[in-house]
């Protein structure tokens, strides 16, 4: 016998009010599982027409078994006539990152998703929600997809938020870390034949600044100017990072993440001294991410486990070379 309750809980769902604030809304679909499956997330446009995005990407959800999230921020929310208060991250005190990170949390533990780290793809004013949450929260985010945005907001602390970025940290108490950026993989996705400009260039109203055209005039010139200004602060546009911990994990994620038209380009680093600043941060010393291993001396090894890393380690060159040439017969495995 059908469930009625888990009929709409599964596949398209009905619309469930967000619970910590029930301004907001969100619908799902749910791929049939029996176990913790990741999420995407699309974020609507000016429309708001959440369920026909969830809709669109329901066979995405079913070939790559995952579930995917479509929220709706309604327009009008303290302001009746305001159509685009969510695409700029605080309007009148509403912070629209953290009540998105709300609904995450909670679609996570009423259907058991793995929402450590999702998938955030946002089409026009959608776009703009996406490339501005994607600077308060490259930690929670396994990739951003970002789709014709009508205004872009650049890497420029010289420029006014949100035009650049000056006066982001009093915006929004906190830094914009670009190491952590750095390390989400971005695509950017724009119709060859998207060149309307009568909705994006509208002076005097409330999603314009003064300054945005000097970014471009269509969505597609725009789109450029951001993916440039990516790329000058350090961030790979349609490129991942992995960081490996050992020759193991490099095949396996060679393996995971083949593709038979691009070709992986592999750096290696003998020591932490090689890596610079911002990459030693996020690979080995960031406190949320690291993987602290133990290492134990065996009773009575104490004094001779102390000499062996003074004769490696110390300033003593003749020492060490004595010590590696005549150990090297018993070295199994050198890492150089």
């Amino acid at each position: 016998m059908q469930d009625p309750q888990g009929f709409y809980e599964t596949g398209r769902t009905t619309v469930f009010a967000a619970r910590g604030d029930q301004r907001f809304s969100y619908c799902l679909y749910l791929p049939e599982r029996d176990s913790q499956v990741p999420l995407v997330v699309i974020m609507h446009g000016t429309g708001r027409d959440n369920t026909g995005y969830r809709d669109a990407f329901a066979d995405f959800a079913e070939e790559h078994g995952c579930a995917v999230l479509a929220p709706l921020f309604p327009a009008g929310i303290d302001d009746p006539e305001d159509l685009h208060n969510f695409k700029f991250i605080e309007y009148r005190g509403i912070r629209f990152d953290r009540v998105l990170l709300d609904i995450v949390d909670e679609v996570g533990e009423r259907f058991n998703l793995d929402t450590t780290r999702f998938c955030l793809h946002g089409f026009s004013g959608g776009g703009q929600f996406t490339h501005r949450f994607f600077y308060l929260h490259p930690d929670r985010l396994a990739a951003a997809s970002i789709g014709a945005p009508g205004r872009v907001t650049l890497l420029a602390p010289d420029q006014p938020w949100w035009l650049g970025t000056k006066g982001f940290a009093e915006q929004f108490g906190q830094e914009i870390d670009l190491a952590r950026l750095r390390a989400v993989p971005v695509q950017m996705v724009v119709g060859d034949q998207d060149v309307e400009t009568w909705e994006i260039n509208n002076p005097g109203h409330s999603n314009w600044m003064d300054g945005a055209e000097r970014t471009g005039r269509t969505r597609i010139e725009r789109l450029q100017t951001l993916r440039d200004n990516y790329r000058a602060a350090g961030i790979d546009i349609g490129k991942q990072t992995f960081w490996a911990l050992d020759d193991g994990h490099k095949d396996k994620l060679l393996k995971q993440n083949a593709r038979s038209s691009s070709k992986p380009s592999i750096t290696r680093f003998k020591g932490l001294g090689e890596m610079n600043p911002d990459t030693l941060k996020m690979t080995t010393l960031d406190p949320r991410t690291r993987q602290p291993l133990r290492v134990t001396v065996k009773d009575g090894e104490q004094l001779l486990t102390d000499q062996v890393i003074s004769d490696l380690m110390g300033k003593d060159v003749a020492a060490r070379f004595k010590m590696i040439t005549e150990n090297a017969g018993d070295i199994g495995e050198l890492d150089v």
